[in-house]
């Protein structure tokens, strides 16, 4: 049942009588989205609605061959303002053809934000109270309170006078209401003079002092962009937050573990007691567990690639800080939640298999359908080149393969970058020969799949937070630093067994992994064992679920002949993955990009470097999963069958 605004009336609203309540998911109001300029008329659509809800659009070319300025357009300034966030500039035109839409926003030709080749980042900021508000307002000699809509007290509040040359200047509630800093600069935090009139805001309205042209002055005109803190409002209950705007101070070996109940997909820091840039990361530029890049408000320079954004890595719950400045530095950030937040109802709009034929040279891969999270270049018919899982948390050049045991490894030509529905691959011959591949594309959302990346510790009964919203039935798990077997958990073989994806081994009680304890909805559980839990070695673990009518994990009891497995779905399995449980066995993969029907089904196996076997019948199609034939592979009588399908 929906959140509901109550009516007084205990009995009218148990029966579902009350107002419904909008749920409010981040993927709604907050967008970050990479393009290429083209110097030609378009429309970008990143699913934000600014023209009906209002917000702010901020772009910055990612190139180094140009030094172009941070640009923003707020739809309470309108559509042909903008502002450079390095610069003292006032206002200017951006020039017409150029507006919001109810998905997004729509470039004209003009260079600023669209020239021919030059690569950008773009990030979305939609009105939304407890995330994110921006107001404009006239000057006045004396102090004002200002009006605003955020629906809580703003954690962080950046205003800019647009008639004039003046510095940005940020209310940060970690500083108090007696300083501030500057976003177009590298300064430490000050206070010079009594910006905020040295009063807190609330929620409804915040306080700049009068007869001062830095934030209010008669006859000049400002805006304000107000981001919240921790204030809730979104997810199904309307308690999950979205945006957190708070401080940490690195310890004494220079690191610090910041938590933020949630995993972030943006982060914006700066050093407070000295000079310092502000850094900008994002999770869609490649700010990953191994590599980073990041780009500065206070600078029109090209986006850089490692320090800061190498040392300071996100995590299920938060963000390290691993050293990137040193000993007892305090710093400000603000940080938004990873989405999408909304359960999928479709298995198109989180998985996909594409297939095609390498080119030798470096290509895009694109038509995915969604911002893909983990992706498994199979190679169809040449047993040198099988590919391996890369994953945006982990970075886009860092490799696993299923069917080794071997540490990750580094591949600059393999997977090169994630796109908003795209990756791009380079030359290498595991995953861009002229031979034929499948790619499996996934997505991370509640209930269908989640990824943690964590360091071993040794520690027998440790727990690890995850984001799947429900009890993980399905954990692969890999570690990256050093040659050992993959480790499997399945729920249909209990918490004491786990079989290795890398072999045909079955589930087995040999190695205890899961230290004998079943997974919960928030939080897995590792043994000591070096396999899943050494100290001075890094993992990462997959986890898959039953989500409604997209995905199902289950198990089955082979019966010899044709039988049908129920997995919920209207339009049959996509995907499937089935591995026995009792005996040896390999782990065999079926997909409709390269054919599941009721004659001939070729498969691929995740544990072999064998090419695709095409000459059998061992899957057939069914609407409401699939069906297995009478061949003892995958139906060997009194066996049971692990499996993995996705719709």
């Amino acid at each position: 049942m929906p959140l509901q605004a109550t009516s007084g009336a205990a009995s009218y609203d148990a029966f579902g009588g009350g107002v419904p309540v909008a749920v409010n998911y981040i993927e709604d109001v907050f967008s970050t989205y990479l393009y290429t300029g083209n110097a030609t008329s378009r429309s970008i659509n990143n699913g934000i609605d600014l023209l009906g809800k209002g917000g702010l659009l901020w772009a910055k070319s990612r190139d180094s061959s140009n030094s172009l300025s941070n640009y923003l357009v707020d739809t309470a300034r309108g559509d042909s303002f903008y502002l450079y966030s390095e610069a003292t500039n006032a206002q200017a035109n951006l020039g017409a053809g150029n507006s919001f839409s109810n998905t997004g926003f729509n470039l004209s030709s003009n260079v600023n934000l669209n020239a021919n080749t030059e690569k950008y980042a773009s990030w979305t900021f939609r009105k939304q109270p407890k995330f994110f508000d921006v107001v404009t307002y006239s000057g006045s000699s004396s102090t004002q309170n200002i009006a605003h809509n955020l629906g809580s007290v703003p954690a962080c509040i950046i205003v800019k006078r647009t008639s004039g040359a003046e510095d940005w200047f940020v209310y940060h509630t970690s500083l108090g209401n007696t300083q501030y800093l500057k976003l177009n600069t590298t300064g430490a935090a000050a206070s010079g003079f009594a910006a905020w009139n040295n009063t807190s805001p609330t929620s409804t309205q915040f306080t700049v002092l009068g007869g001062r042209t830095e934030v209010n002055a008669a006859g000049s005109t400002y805006v304000a962009y107000l981001f919240a803190h921790n204030a809730g409002g979104f997810g199904l209950t309307g308690t999950d937050n979205v945006i957190s705007c708070g401080s940490y101070t690195t310890d004494g070996s220079n690191k610090a573990t910041v938590n933020l109940g949630y995993e972030p997909q943006w982060l914006l820091i700066k050093r407070t007691d000295s000079a310092g840039a502000w850094y900008l990361m994002d999770t869609t530029r490649s700010w990953s567990m191994t590599a980073g890049s990041s780009l500065n408000p206070n600078s029109s320079s090209a986006e850089a690639d490692g320090f800061p954004a190498s040392y300071i890595i996100p995590t299920a719950t938060g963000f390290q800080d691993l050293g990137a400045y040193g000993a007892n530095v305090p710093f400000i950030y603000i940080a938004i939640r990873r989405g999408p937040m909304k359960v999928p109802t479709s298995g198109t709009s989180v998985f996909n298999a594409i297939t095609r034929t390498g080119t030798g040279s470096a290509a895009t891969i694109s038509g995915i359908g969604f911002a893909p999270d983990l992706v498994y270049p199979m190679c169809r018919n040449d047993v040198a080149n099988k590919g391996g899982w890369v994953d945006k948390l982990r970075g886009a050049s860092r490799n696993l393969t299923t069917n080794l045991l071997d540490a990750e490894s580094a591949n600059t030509q393999g997977v090169t970058a994630f796109g908003n529905t795209s990756i791009a691959v380079g030359t290498s011959s595991f995953f861009n020969s002229a031979l034929n591949y499948v790619n499996y594309f996934f997505q991370r959302a509640p209930s269908f799949f989640d990824e943690v990346c964590y360091s071993g510790n040794s520690v027998a009964g440790r727990t690890l937070t995850h984001n799947l919203g429900v009890v993980p039935q399905l954990i692969i798990l890999k570690a990256r630093t050093i040659d050992v077997d993959w480790s499997v958990y399945a729920e249909p073989a209990g918490n004491t067994k786990q079989a290795p994806l890398n072999d045909v081994t079955r589930f087995t009680t040999g190695i205890n992994c899961w230290n004998n304890t079943s997974p919960t909805s928030s939080v897995f559980s590792l043994s000591s064992n070096a396999q899943v839990n050494r100290t001075g070695d890094t993992y990462v673990a997959y986890l898959f679920s039953t989500c409604a009518g997209v995905s199902k994990v289950g198990s089955y009891t082979g019966i010899g002949s044709l039988q049908t497995i129920n997995c919920g779905f209207t339009s049959g399995a996509r995907f499937v993955l089935i591995k026995n449980q009792d005996v040896n066995g390999s782990w065999y993969v079926w997909d409709s990009a390269r054919g599941i029907s009721s004659s001939n089904d070729p498969y691929l196996l995740l544990n072999s470097t064998a090419a695709e076997v095409t000459n059998t019948n061992y899957v057939d199609t069914d609407s409401t999963g699939f069906k297995v034939t009478g061949n003892t592979a995958v139906n060997t009588f009194g066996d049971t069958y692990i499996f993995l399908a996705i719709a």
